[in-house]
């Protein structure tokens, strides 16, 4: 996958500086309130998607904004919805307190209403990013759960980043949160296998809690419909399903 990371620029060319790394809230902010100074194509991808310079009282930081006039259509989801579902994405990501998809808010962009979403650097290359994201540890699983009851029709390699701290972050989520079942991923290594109890508890909370008006202007009520639907199935059942390899793989494993 190629490296998103922009260095950014002062006037003086040969100085180059990254942005100090902001708590939540405090993204939030900026991406809410922060000057969109400058804009770049991301050149890959089947939607327009924009690397952006945030000006800020904090600083400059760096954005990844995916206007709504960039979708592509598709023929199993609402056109002009992907944008709504990357920020149902991050809701859903903080609600859990699991901390896998980088702050997102919706914002009127140059090109219009999109999502704006907060710029994940890179750390250093994994040796063996298959073993490394294949392996069955806490943070992994968080992917996994996350993917199944957003119902993640994408989750590929190239979708899963470890930043400069260690810390695993998720990116691209517009293709979750459809009605149908929709799960592809590369993910497969606790298929069939039990959920582990304390992610169990925190799924069991969230379906008593049900805030559900979270997702209430991003969603429409039948996905919401579904997507608690299928956080009670994995609450009734505390296990993954089998996935199937004809169905549950994602177009281009990385």
């Amino acid at each position: 996958m190629p490296n998103l990371f922009l260095e950014l620029q002062g006037q003086n060319a040969s100085r180059q500086f990254s942005p100090a790394p902001l708590s939540d809230q405090d993204a939030l902010h900026v991406l809410e309130l922060a000057d969109i100074t400058a804009s770049s194509l991301i050149p890959w991808g089947s939607n327009y998607s924009f690397a952006v310079a945030l000006e800020h009282e904090t600083g400059t930081h760096l954005g990844i904004y995916k206007p709504r006039a960039g979708e592509a259509p598709l023929h199993d989801f609402l056109h002009g919805t992907l944008y709504r579902r990357e920020i149902a994405a991050y809701r859903l990501s903080r609600l859990l307190d699991w901390n896998i998809v980088p702050p997102t808010v919706e914002r009127d962009g140059p090109h219009g209403v999109g999502s704006l979403q907060l710029y994940v650097q890179p750390g250093s290359d994994l040796e063996d990013p298959e073993s490394f994201w294949g392996d069955t540890s806490l943070e992994n699983e968080r992917f996994v759960l996350f993917d199944h009851i957003s119902n993640n029709a994408d989750r590929k390699l190239s979708h899963c980043l470890v930043d400069v701290s260690g810390h695993r972050w998720g990116i691209d989520h517009g293709l979750t949160f459809n009605e149908a079942p929709k799960l592809r991923t590369v993910m497969w290594q606790f298929s069939g296998e039990p959920v582990r109890p304390e992610l169990q508890e925190q799924l069991a909370a969230l379906l008593e809690a049900r805030p559900d008006a979270e997702f209430a202007n991003l969603l429409t009520r039948s996905e919401r419909e579904a997507f608690w639907r299928r956080v009670e199935r994995m609450v009734e059942f505390e296990c993954y399903p089998q996935l199937n390899p004809y169905r549950n793989i994602p177009y281009g494993w990385w």
